[in-house]
């Protein structure tokens, strides 16, 4: 059995040991399609994580009997036609979930409670020159007696309530399905949400409801000092919409993982702000912990030992 990886690179350096057991294992660190076309003509298992395997890419392919991506959504693939041709798509749920998490509060806490502000005051010397115990210059405020709202409940989407509940906060929900599934919390229209919370966090994924789901209008409806921290998908919100709107102190903050382009162009408007420092940006690593980036190999691996 002859398994390809396309684009192993964006696994980083895990140990791909778990696939090598399985049969003739080649991973290439990307691929452009021209390659991919070159690269999947004898192969018996194809692994993915971005690549687009398309109708052309499947053809290419006549001996291909599984598909496993390194993802939970398979949106890059053609899946209708895969099964047309007999081909199962393996995905992989719940690995991530508590490194999205993590990631969630750590922009969270970052933002709130001014962590680069006070790291700079030291490092640059001002706390040295000052004369003073304290650096007081920066506001930063608590997360008890806060209100989250999360967009999207689903098993990420709920760890980050209960671990808010933690911090003391009060949390809510939007249903982007239109059905409130969960009792623990109050369901509430976007509206009322974005009119409500301290902080709003993102966890749905992208689709014909979330596409362009928060823009200008969405964000006039929030706070002044309410941040927004997306770890769904970037097309969720209207970046210019938001840079501008953080620029102008329409919400005081945001938190991006994820983006509509990635990587991002040089030229996106979040990296041309006026108050950068207002903005925690961080390249589409919320999923990437070394543990769940472990535990993703063995998820693909235990897909292809249940072959097709």
């Amino acid at each position: 059995m002859k398994i390809v990886f396309l684009d192993a690179a964006t696994m980083g350096n895990v140990s791909f040991e778990p696939f090598e057991r399985l049969g003739e294992f080649v991973r290439y660190e990307s691929s452009t399609p021209e390659e991919a076309l070159e690269r999947v003509k004898d192969i018996d298992v194809l692994l993915i994580n971005k690549v687009l395997v398309n109708k052309t890419l499947i053809d290419a392919a006549p001996n291909l009997k599984l598909i496993c991506i390194a993802a939970t959504g398979v949106n890059n693939i053609d899946v209708e036609y895969a099964a047309s041709k007999g081909i199962p798509v393996r995905n992989a749920v719940g690995y991530s979930t508590d490194s999205v998490v993590q990631s969630t509060f750590m922009h969270i806490l970052s933002l709130v409670g001014g962590a680069p502000y006070f790291d700079e005051s030291v490092k640059s010397g001002r706390y040295s020159r000052s004369g003073m115990f304290t650096d007081p210059n920066w506001n930063w405020w608590e997360l008890a007696g806060k209100t989250i709202g999360i967009i999207g409940l689903g098993n990420i989407g709920r760890k980050v309530a209960s671990i808010a509940e933690a911090f003391g906060m009060k949390v809510c929900y939007y249903s982007t399905s239109g059905t409130g599934h969960c009792k623990e919390y109050p369901c509430l229209s976007l509206e009322q949400l974005l009119a409500d919370s301290d902080i709003v966090s993102i966890h749905a994924p992208l689709n014909e409801r979330t596409l362009n789901l928060i823009g200008s209008e969405e964000l006039a409806m929030m706070k002044p000092t309410a941040y927004l921290i997306n770890m769904g998908r970037g097309a969720i919100v209207v970046e210019a919409d938001l840079a501008a709107a953080v620029d102008a102190g329409v919400i005081a903050g945001a938190g991006m993982d994820v983006f509509v382009t990635e990587p991002i162009p040089e030229d996106h408007p979040y990296l041309k702000m006026k108050h950068p420092e207002r903005m925690r940006l961080a390249p589409h690593v919320a999923w990437a912990s070394m543990e769940a980036r472990e535990r993703l190999v063995a998820i693909m691996a235990e897909n292809v030992r249940k072959g097709w």
